[in-house]
Parts: structure tokens; C-alpha cells; sequence
């Protein structure tokens, strides 16, 4: 009787214990999900290097190569360090509706299973880090060929943690925007509209290259920049695809429509190229396509493939006739395109975002009680307080910054190239 008593009271108590929530088995991160978000990390940050380090360096002349190279590189390092120490923390720890915590800061306190994902929280920071190192370095393209070397590490560093990390906090970490319903799938506003704003406002502030717009020479090496396109279409399969945080439907449909759309924008954009100088470019075709990976971005995962052409088609016509308006009318020596390609692109997908969510249209639909009109209106709100707040600290930070170091190289360095006169190399060597 005893023993039986015994037997029973033991499994009583194991009934109760494996019910209790606090002492249940916790679920066990995924593996496929946590093998597709490890290469997702690896093609976003081969959107960096050398995916974007190669787009831009072959639109440069011969001698400022290096000198895009090395500060694409040195971004990657500075942001992943700065991540580490403070920026993973700040975005996505608390839920502060301006900023986040410093409980983990330098990457402590991870826990085995980040909330609301099935993935390991190691897993999830190098993701979101892999944001942060492609955010500043997009806009190295709109100030290069003339900017010191000392200034880009001080602004990127400054930058990243004054508006990326504010920016990303208040729509991915749960911030204020967050909660007012703001979708931006994988960075139409937080990665595209922030570094579109802040690449217009240093084009200003930095000012003209020598002989722009009438005497400058033409990229030194289309080559390299399809070359360099051809990987940030590759490595954006990874940028929208791991937004989805699993392998799962929702990735394979950014994936898709993001194929898609980059392939409709660098239509369009060779289009309007071909109808306005009769010739279709290698540059023209390679832009195009990277304004209808930037258009899907915030859409990516709640669009349809028919929707994800007609974004793309959008994005690459719109930001043409942008990128010609700012460089002719406005003489904006945005050397790159930044804003006209990533800020307008992300700016227009966020906004189309609203329309395409309806069912009818292929989309995932709308949040209860929400219409279209309403949609548009948080997404409006959203640009347009991201592009503020870009603006004025950028402005901040140059001004700043002006003062400890120049923002300009002088006449002397940018006729000899940055690869000499800020790193004493060069890209090539030349023979007679």
C-alpha cells in the first residue's frame, strides 16, 4: 500500500510540474529556420562587401577606386563593433517607445530563443547587424571622390547610433511607430529612406565634385559595377528573405517578388533610357534594377508577384526621372544616385505599401479596422518623420563634425585621387 501510495503521489507531482508554465520545456529553436537566417547574415553582408564596394568603385574614376573600397570596408568594421557594443542592445532590448535598454549591451544576456522568432538571439543580432553595416555605407555614395577619410569613419560611427539605431528602435524594436501599425517589411524606411535623406543632405553640405556637371569623365569601369549589381540582386534575396525570420512561405514569397521587381525596375529604367538618349546602358540597367530591390524592400512580405511588377516598374520610371531632375535641375552632385535610387525607392514602396496590402490585389490585407487611407497615412507619417529626423542630424553631424575634421579633402588631393592622397595606394598601376 505503500509503495503504491508512493507511486502515486510521484506521478501526481510529475502531472502537475510538467503543467506548470515556468518549469515546461521550452520550445527549441528551429533548425531550418535558424540555417536560412545564418545565410541570409552571410548575403547581406555580401551586399557590402564587395557587392556594394565593387557598384560604386566601378562608377568612380581610376584613381578614387581604393579610396570607396576602403571606406566600405571600414564601415563594415566600425557598425559591426558598434553593434556589438550598444546598437543590437538599444534597437531591440526594452520596450521603450523612443529607445531601447543597455541590459545587453556587448552582446550579453542573448537568450537561447529570441521572442517571437524561433531562433537562437546570437542568430538574430548577427542579422540585424548585417543592417547596420549596409545603412551608412549606402551613403558613401553620394560624397565620394572628395570626402576625407577621418570625416566618413567619424559620421558613419556618429550616424549609425544617432539616427539608425533611433530609427530602427521605433519601428522594429516596438517603438512608437511600431505601435501606431507602421510595415516596413526589411528597411524601405529604416535602412532606404534614412540613408537616402542623410546622402541628399552631405551631397549639399559637401558640395560639387571638380567639373561636375558638364566636364566629368564617365565611370571608370561599368564592368565591375555590373559586376557589383549582379551580387546586391543575389545578396537582397537575403536582405527581404531573412526578414521573414524563417524558412518558411513568407520567405519564399520576398524572395520571389523581389526577383521579380528587380527585374521590372531595370526594365522601366531601360525604357526611359532608350526613349530619352536611344541608347540602353550597362549603368542605366544595373540602376534600374537596384531601384526595384529598393522599392519592394518594405513590401516584400505582404505583396503579391503581380503587385511586386508593377512596384518595380514604378520604381525604376520614377527614380529615372528623379535621378535626372536632381542632377540637371536641382545640379545636386548626388554622385551615386543615393537619394534618387534607395530614398526615393524606399519612400514610394512604403507609400505603395498601403495599396497593395488589399487582398484584392494579392496582398496579406489589412490590420482590423484599418483602410487603405489610414495605412497611407501611418506610412506617410512614418517617411516623413524618419526623413526629418535624418535630415536634422545629418545637418548636426556635419556641422559638428566640420569642426574636428574637414569634411573636404583639398583641390590638390581630389586632382590626384583619394587612393593616393588618403591611403598611398593605388587601385591599379600603370605602365607606359
Amino acid at each position: 500500500m505503500l509503495s503504491l501510495s508512493t507511486r502515486g503521489l510521484s506521478g501526481l507531482a510529475l502531472l502537475v510540474l510538467s503543467a506548470t508554465p515556468s518549469l515546461a520545456a521550452s520550445p527549441a529553436p528551429d533548425s531550418g529556420s535558424t540555417a536560412w537566417i545564418l545565410t541570409a547574415s552571410a548575403l547581406v553582408l555580401f551586399m557590402t562587401l564587395p557587392g556594394l564596394a565593387l557598384f560604386y568603385g566601378g562608377l568612380v574614376h581610376a584613381r578614387n577606386v581604393l579610396s570607396v573600397l576602403m571606406q566600405c570596408f571600414a564601415i563594415c568594421c566600425i557598425a559591426s563593433v558598434l553593434w556589438a557594443i550598444c546598437g543590437y542592445s538599444l534597437v531591440f532590448d526594452g520596450d521603450g517607445a523612443l529607445i531601447g535598454t543597455l541590459h545587453k549591451a556587448f552582446l550579453a544576456h542573448l537568450e537561447p530563443l529570441r521572442t517571437g522568432t524561433l531562433l537562437p538571439e546570437p542568430v538574430f543580432a548577427l542579422y540585424q547587424m548585417t543592417f547596420a553595416v549596409i545603412t551608412p555605407a549606402l551613403i558613401i555614395g553620394a560624397i565620394p571622390e572628395r570626402v576625407a577619410f577621418p570625416f566618413v569613419a567619424l559620421f558613419s560611427a556618429l550616424w549609425l547610433l544617432l539616427v539608425y539605431v533611433p530609427v530602427a528602435h521605433w519601428i522594429w524594436g516596438g517603438g512608437w511607430l511600431a505601435a501606431l501599425g507602421t510595415l516596413d517589411f526589411a528597411g524601405g524606411i529604416v535602412v532606404h529612406t534614412t540613408a537616402g535623406i542623410s546622402a541628399l543632405l552631405l551631397a549639399i553640405l559637401v558640395g560639387r565634385r571638380r567639373g561636375f556637371p558638364t566636364t566629368l569623365t564617365p565611370p571608370h569601369s561599368p564592368g565591375m559595377t555590373m559586376m557589383g549589381a549582379g551580387m546586391l540582386w543575389v545578396g537582397w534575396f537575403g536582405f527581404n528573405g531573412g526578414s521573414a525570420l524563417a524558412a518558411d512561405a513568407s520567405a519564399a514569397n520576398a524572395i520571389l517578388v523581389t526577383h521579380l521587381s528587380a527585374a521590372a525596375g531595370a526594365m522601366a529604367w531601360t525604357a526611359a533610357e532608350w526613349v530619352k538618349i536611344r541608347k540602353p546602358t550597362s549603368i542605366g540597367i544595373v540602376t534600374g534594377c537596384v531601384a526595384g530591390l529598393a522599392t519592394i524592400t518594405p513590401g516584400a512580405g505582404y505583396v503579391s508577384p503581380a503587385a511586386a511588377l508593377l512596384i518595380g516598374a514604378a520604381g525604376g520610371l520614377v527614380c529615372f526621372f528623379v535621378t535626372l531632375y536632381v542632377k540637371h535641375r536641382l545640379v545636386i552632385d548626388d554622385s551615386l544616385d543615393v537619394f534618387a535610387v534607395h530614398g526615393v525607392g524606399g519612400i514610394l514602396g512604403s507609400l505603395l505599401l498601403a495599396l497593395f496590402l488589399l487582398p484584392d490585389l494579392g496582398g496579406v490585407g489589412l490590420s482590423e479596422g484599418r483602410t487603405v487611407l489610414g495605412q497611407l497615412a501611418v506610412q506617410a507619417l512614418a517617411v516623413g518623420v524618419t526623413a526629418l529626423w535624418s535630415g536634422l542630424l545629418t545637418f548636426g553631424l556635419a556641422r559638428l563634425l566640420g569642426v574636428v575634421t574637414p569634411l573636404r579633402v583639398d583641390q590638390e588631393a581630389e586632382h590626384d585621387g583619394l587612393d593616393l592622397a588618403s591611403h598611398g595606394e593605388r587601385a591599379y598601376e600603370y605602365t607606359t
